[in-house]
Parts: C-alpha cells; structure tokens; sequence
C-alpha cells in the first residue's frame, strides 16, 4: 500500500461528514480533486471503504475502522510538527473555540493578528446553538466559547468583549410614519422569529412579554442569515443582533427601526471553565484577548458608536 497523508486526511474527512461536496469545502478542495484522491485510497483496499445509495454516502463498518485508524495517524502527525516548531521556540498547538452562530460576525476580529503572529497554532472553531456550545464548554471539548449570555449552573471565568445591540429590524420597504414606532403599531408588525433556545430569541421573546405586545404572523427561522434574507425580502420585521447586519445596513438593503426601550443591551464575553488546566496555546490567546481587545475594538467595531 501506498497511500498518503493528504488522502488519509480527505478520506477522514469524507468520513465524518459523510459527503465529498462538503469534504471539499471545509478542505479549500475542487469536488473533483477530493473524488480522484478518494477513488485512488479506495483502490488500495480490497473491501469497500463506502457506498452509494440514491445520491447519499454510506461509510461501510471497514471504512469507519479506517477512518477511526487515519484520525490516530493524523493526530501523530500533528503532534510531531508542533513538538519540531516547540523546539524552534515557536508557539504550536491547537486552539478550540464554540461559538454562537452571531458571534461570527466578530470572533474572526479576535483571531486574525493572534493566528498570523503564531502560524504553528491550528484552529477549530465550531459556529453552533447557544445549546451545543455551552455542551461543549461543559464537557471540557472546548478551550473557549463566545457568549453573550452567561450561563448560571456552570463555574467559569471571562472576558467581556464588547457589547451586543439587538434593535428592530426592517426592510427597505418599510416607511416610518412617527419617530418612535409605538408598542400599537409594532403589534400589527409581521414578526420573524429566531429557533428555541436561541439567545437572540430569548432576548426578543423578553422585550414582548414585558411590553405585552401581541405578535403578529409569527415565522420561526433556524439561522441569522435566513431571518436577514427574509426581512430584505419584506416578509417581516425582526429584533436583531447589530453585529450581523454591518453591511446590509450600509447598503441600505436594512433599517433599524426606532423603537422606546430598544435596544436591548447585552455584552459579547470569552468565556472557559474556571477549572480548565488552559494548554500553552490557549493562555497566550488568553493574554492576547486582555492585551488586545481594546485596539480591536477600535478597528474592527468603530461603527458600532453611530447607533
């Protein structure tokens, strides 16, 4: 057998996410370059490392083994060189970070300068459910997590970030007739909601209840980008994250709607376990958030003062 690292590394990935099309895109890759190197790994082996049913991948029980014995490989592999960039006296290793799916509108800001100055760190960043990422925190899979809701039952330290502003959202369709829009008027408002156990939509859920405002044509979206496309659209007025709507607003394709007692004002925060042993990697991110965060607040979220 011949086969190499960069084919145990497709296979392994095909493997997890059960789908060539989305291997190639988490690995930089044309389809058709990952479809040759899984045909030329296959070919190596007698028995069936997958199949075909309909249009879906199978992994079959010899390829899961596979997959489980590349991950092992892999891993070797990456200790080896972070252990050859140690000795350089670089900083090397891997950095695990979950994050609510809005906090990707900001969390790439709080990594650039941090991964450039040490290319021997890798990162995982999984973009997520408040749930999932507080699981993760919990379960220790995690050196980080980026919140804007702290959690009560779990010991943990943190960084506050920067703030989170939830306004009304609209499209460019709407046309305000009064200054403040009133709790009377919002009511007759077709009103898009995020999915259950979001934290945006446990924000927006509070600010009605407390109003007593009786929702309208209520529409259940899972993600922030599925709600913006949808108000662009004129299907509906949303509460918002400022954070992820930068650009439509510059484009004018969205409006934050005035509103008394909006925003709604929560704070972006890193946050880890208070018990966590941080690895070498994750105490320099550590110290480089606290150094930091300032400067790039001052960069990156400057515009973030207009409203």
């Amino acid at each position: 057998m011949n086969y190499t690292l960069h084919q145990l590394e497709i296979f392994h990935k095909i493997a997890a996410l059960k789908s060539v099309t989305k291997a190639s895109e988490e690995l930089f890759l044309t389809q058709p370059a990952v479809s040759i190197q899984l045909k030329k790994f296959q070919e190596q082996f007698n028995i069936p490392l997958f199949e075909i049913v309909g249009r879906r991948l199978y992994i079959t029980e010899f390829g899961e083994e596979i997959a489980l014995a590349a991950e092992k490989v892999l891993n070797e592999v990456s200790t080896i060189n972070y252990k050859a960039l140690s000795y350089k006296g670089e900083l090397a290793g891997k950095l695990k970070i979950a994050i609510v799916s809005t906090a990707k509108y900001a969390m790439p800001n709080f990594l650039t300068e941090f991964l450039s100055e040490n290319p021997g760190v890798d990162l995982t960043m999984d973009v997520t459910n408040k749930a999932e990422v507080m699981r993760s925190i919990e379960n220790n899979d995690v050196d980080f997590a980026m919140v804007s809701t702290i959690p009560k039952n779990v010991k943990i330290n943190r960084i506050e970030l920067m703030e989170n502003k939830l306004y009304l959202v609209g499209g460019k369709q709407y046309k305000s007739i009064e200054k403040n829009l009133s709790i009377k008027v919002m009511e007759q408002l077709p009103l898009i909601y995020r999915e259950q156990g979001s934290a945006t939509r446990n924000a927006m859920e509070r600010f009605i209840a407390s109003h007593k405002i009786s929702t309208y044509k209520k529409m259940e979206l899972t993600s922030n980008e599925a709600v913006k496309q949808a108000i662009i659209a004129g299907l509906g007025f949303s509460i918002m994250p400022l954070i992820g709507i930068k650009n439509e607003l510059k484009s004018g394709d969205l409006q934050v709607i005035p509103v008394k007692n909006l925003p709604i004002i929560t704070n972006w925060n890193l946050i880890w376990l208070r018990s966590k042993n941080l690895s070498m990697v994750a105490k320099k991110f550590e110290a480089h958030i606290n150094e930091n965060k300032a400067a790039i607040m001052e960069a990156h979220f400057k515009w973030f003062e207009k409203y």
